[in-house]
C-alpha cells in the first residue's frame, strides 16, 4: 500500500500533526508512507521514523504556478498512490490529489473541496474532541475509519533528540559559538499582537544568559531581521535571523540551554525537543495551541480581553505590555533551578 500525506504549511501545525502521522504508520506498518510538504516545513520531517520519503511541493500557494503544479499532479498520478490524507483544509490541497488520481483522498470537508474528495469529513463541533488542535488531525483519521479510536497523545517529541543535539553542538563550534548558548525567538508570523516586547526579550534573556554563563543566540526569519537586530543589540546576543535553514535552526535549538519565545513555530520546536522552555502568551488561546511538552512553560497576564485572536491589538496590547521582564527572569530561574 502507497500512502500520500500533503503536510500542513505551517511549522507549529506540522509538529502538532505529528500523533496523527505515527498513528498512521501504526496502523498500516507495511505500507510505504510519503509526506508532501512545502520547502519550509519539510525539513521537520527529517529522521522521522513513521515516514519513509519525503516529496517537496512545487509551486507557489494559490492560483499561480499552474503547470508547475500540473506537472506534480502528473508525477504522483505516475506513483499511483493508494490512500491521500490531506492534513490541510485548502481546496487547492484536495485539487492537486485530486488531478493526481489517487484512488482514496481523505480530508475535512472545507475550504468547498468536498466534491474533490471521497471522504470528505464532516469537521468537530466543539466538545466533541479534546480541545487541543493535536487531537484535530487524528480524528480526521478515526472519522474516515482509519483509526478505531482517537488516541492519547499526552506530548509530542521529535525523534533522535541526541542526533540533534550533536548536530548542535558541532554547528555552534562551526559557528565560533561556546557551548552555553540559549535561544531566544521574538517574531511571530500570525501577527504583532502575539509579540512580547523586544525589550523585554533582551532584558530576559541577558538576565538569564549571565546566570548560565551562556551566550544569546537570536533566531527569526528574514523579514524580522531588524526586530531580531534590536534584541541582539540590547542583549549582547547574537543575530541569526534568516541565516539559518529549518533543519540548523532545529539542530542549534535542541543544544540550547533554555529557550523563550512567543507563540510561535519556534515554540513548539523547543518543546518537541524536550528544551526547557517559557512562552509568554496573548491573544491566543494556549488550551487549543499551546505546547505539547512537560518541559514547555507558559506566562501569560489576566486580563479581560485576552484570549481575543485578534492579529493586531485595537487597543494597548496590555496581555503582553503587563508581562514583565522581572517576570520571565524569575520563572526561568526557577524552572532552571528545579
Amino acid at each position: 500500500m502507497k500512502i500520500l500525506v500533503r503536510a500542513t504549511n505551517w511549522i507549529g501545525d506540522a509538529v502538532m500533526s505529528l500523533g496523527a502521522v505515527r498513528a498512521l504508520r501504526g496502523r498500516y506498518p507495511q505500507a510505504e508512507i510519503a509526506v508532501l510538504a512545502r520547502g519550509w516545513v519539510s525539513d521537520l520531517y527529517l529522521g522521522e521514523a513513521a515516514i519513509d520519503r519525503i516529496i517537496p511541493l512545487r509551486g507557489r500557494a494559490g492560483a499561480k504556478d499552474l503547470a508547475a503544479k500540473w506537472r506534480q499532479a502528473a508525477e504522483l498520478r505516475r506513483e499511483k498512490f493508494d490512500l491521500a490524507v490531506l492534513l490541510p483544509n485548502s481546496f487547492e490541497s484536495a485539487a492537486l490529489v485530486f488531478a493526481s488520481g489517487i484512488t482514496r483522498r481523505v480530508g475535512y470537508a472545507r475550504d468547498g473541496r468536498s466534491l474533490l474528495l471521497t471522504d470528505a469529513i464532516a469537521v468537530p463541533e466543539p466538545g466533541e474532541i479534546p480541545r487541543h488542535e493535536r487531537y484535530y488531525y487524528p480524528e480526521l483519521l478515526r472519522r474516515a475509519g482509519i483509526l478505531e479510536a482517537l488516541p492519547e497523545i499526552e506530548e509530542i517529541h521529535f525523534e533522535g533528540i541526541e542526533a540533534s543535539r550533536e548536530r548542535g553542538r558541532e554547528l555552534l563550534q562551526a559557528k565560533g559559538f561556546g557551548e552555553a548558548v540559549i535561544g531566544v525567538s521574538p517574531g511571530a508570523a500570525f501577527g504583532g499582537a502575539k509579540q512580547w516586547l523586544p525589550e523585554h526579550f533582551a532584558a530576559a534573556s541577558r538576565a538569564v544568559a549571565e546566570r548560565l554563563g551562556a551566550q544569546v543566540l537570536i533566531f527569526g526569519s528574514e523579514g524580522e531581521w531588524a526586530m531580531c537586530e534590536e534584541v541582539a543589540a540590547l542583549s549582547g546576543g547574537r543575530n541569526l535571523a534568516g541565516a539559518t535553514t529549518l533543519r540548523e535552526f532545529i539542530d542549534l535549538t535542541s543544544a540550547c540551554r533554555f529557550f523563550l519565545t512567543n507563540d510561535s513555530g519556534a515554540m513548539h520546536i523547543a518543546a518537541a525537543l524536550r528544551v526547557p522552555s517559557i512562552t509568554v502568551f496573548g491573544p491566543t488561546d494556549e488550551t487549543a495551541t499551546g505546547p505539547c511538552s512537560l518541559t514547555a512553560h507558559l506566562l501569560r497576564e489576566p486580563v479581560e480581553c485576552a484570549p481575543c485572536k485578534k492579529r493586531e491589538c485595537p487597543i494597548d496590547h496590555r496581555c503582553m505590555t503587563r508581562v514583565t521582564a522581572e517576570r520571565v527572569t524569575a520563572e526561568a530561574f526557577r524552572i532552571l533551578s528545579a
